[in-house]
């Protein structure tokens, strides 16, 4: 699939805007701020937040908005991935951070740390660290902590500040909207059809998987988010 800029919607006040554009949004946008402000009068407990842009390092055009708590830990931060935008079949996955390896399940041998780490112990402002989930069909992200701030939050929850919208991707055979891909032909840059060009599709029905706003789109199993 050839890469193209997504626009996104702000979950505050529903602005449509690009990803580069939307970090600013997020900064002064006014419903974001009541919101923030209508937490804090409830008397939530005010505990320090990362925020973090996330795409598909293959597919930037797929890419997330979201607050992390600073003590919620890794592990957390990978059921929260799993659920939105990658969980098929149960793979493993690690993140990569200063060199160090954060797994799903460790391997001693290799230098694997576990997931159960805080992320304010280690991550902060302005850094780069990776994700990967499925060692044999592999979907890659790349996460950038943007900011931090104190705010109201509940628990150990991430937030989706914002998201990009499904890109519009053409049928290879007529050019009509794709509603499935061939995960056999997505290596090969194709296998985009409609619900007509489906039924004619030389791999067979059994190798199609529907079209979904992830950047695990036409991989393994992937159905869409749990």
């Amino acid at each position: 699939m050839a890469r193209e800029t997504t626009k996104g919607t702000c979950n505050f006040c529903h602005a449509t805007l690009s990803k580069g554009t939307m970090a600013r949004h997020l900064a002064s946008c006014p419903q974001r701020a009541s919101h923030a402000k209508a937490g804090s009068s409830e008397k939530q407990k005010k505990s320090k937040v990362f925020y973090l842009v996330v795409d598909g390092r293959d597919n930037p055009q797929y890419w997330l908005h979201i607050n992390v708590p600073a003590d919620a830990t890794l592990k957390t931060l990978d059921d929260f991935l799993r659920q939105t935008w990658v969980e098929c079949c149960g793979h493993l996955s690690n993140f990569e951070h200063a060199g160090t390896t954060y797994a799903s399940y460790p391997d001693n041998e290799f230098g694997d740390k576990s997931m159960n780490v805080q992320m304010g112990k280690i991550l902060s402002p302005g850094q780069q660290f990776s994700y990967e989930y499925d060692y044999g069909t592999t979907t890659e992200l790349r996460l950038k902590v943007i900011a931090e701030a104190e705010e109201a939050v509940k628990g150990k929850s991430i937030q989706i500040l914002a998201r990009n919208e499904p890109p519009v991707i053409a049928c290879d055979g007529c050019g009509k909207p794709a509603e499935h891909v061939c995960s056999e032909c997505i290596y090969g840059e194709g296998g985009w059809l409609c619900d007509d060009c489906a039924g004619t599709h030389e791999c067979g029905e059994e190798m199609l998987l529907p079209v979904v706003n992830s950047p695990r789109v036409g991989m393994c199993g992937f159905t869409g988010p749990a």
